[in-house]
């Protein structure tokens, strides 16, 4: 838990890769928009550390916006999974896949990116060729990791006022008690 708290004061106080918020504001922006649509508490997690992976691994967010894929998705559902099941870190896993996903299946989703989210789609691989959006689509977790990417879109509002990391303490707390007794 400190590790994450830190995270969060630390890193996640910098400049979101063109974004108008920082990387934590980005991610608790996330994570109150989950609570708000009724998510179940793994999936509120997934929102909250979604983008850990930017921070981790010998790639940075910074290396993604510089033309390099930093594979953060991966890099974060794997240190995550330290503490959290699948419930919390397949999502996290899935998030950029998901974006690619949505821009091949959903008319109209490819022009709601932000400027910095079009770039870094082509730097992650592009839409989803039909045959891998089928593949994806069949994935069990396909469904958390679409509605955390909505979030993810949705969390760059520079004025929106939402709860502090300690609000989400306890429910990362008995998610992690939970994955240990699994």
């Amino acid at each position: 838990m400190d590790e994450l708290r830190r995270l969060f004061e630390s890193e996640g106080a910098r400049e979101y890769l063109g974004e108008p918020v920082t990387q934590a504001e980005h991610m608790l922006q996330a994570a109150a928009l989950a609570e708000r649509a009724g998510a179940p508490d793994a999936l509120v997690a997934a929102a909250l550390l979604h983008d850990v992976g930017h921070f981790h691994g010998v790639l940075t967010g910074a290396d993604l916006m510089a033309g390099t894929d930093n594979r953060h998705s991966d890099t974060g559902a794997d240190w995550l999974a330290q503490w959290f099941g699948p419930e919390v870190c397949e999502p996290v896993r899935l998030h950029v896949a998901a974006k690619r996903y949505l821009c091949a299946v959903e008319p109209g989703y490819h022009d709601r990116l932000s400027e910095a989210s079009k770039y870094t789609l082509g730097v992650q691989g592009g839409p989803m060729p039909a045959e891998e959006a089928q593949r994806f689509a069949a994935h069990p977790y396909a469904a958390d990791a679409v509605a955390l990417r909505r979030w993810d879109e949705q969390a760059k509002d520079p004025s929106a006022v939402v709860p502090a990391f300690a609000r989400y303490q306890d429910l990362l707390q008995r998610l992690i008690r939970q994955s240990l007794s699994d």
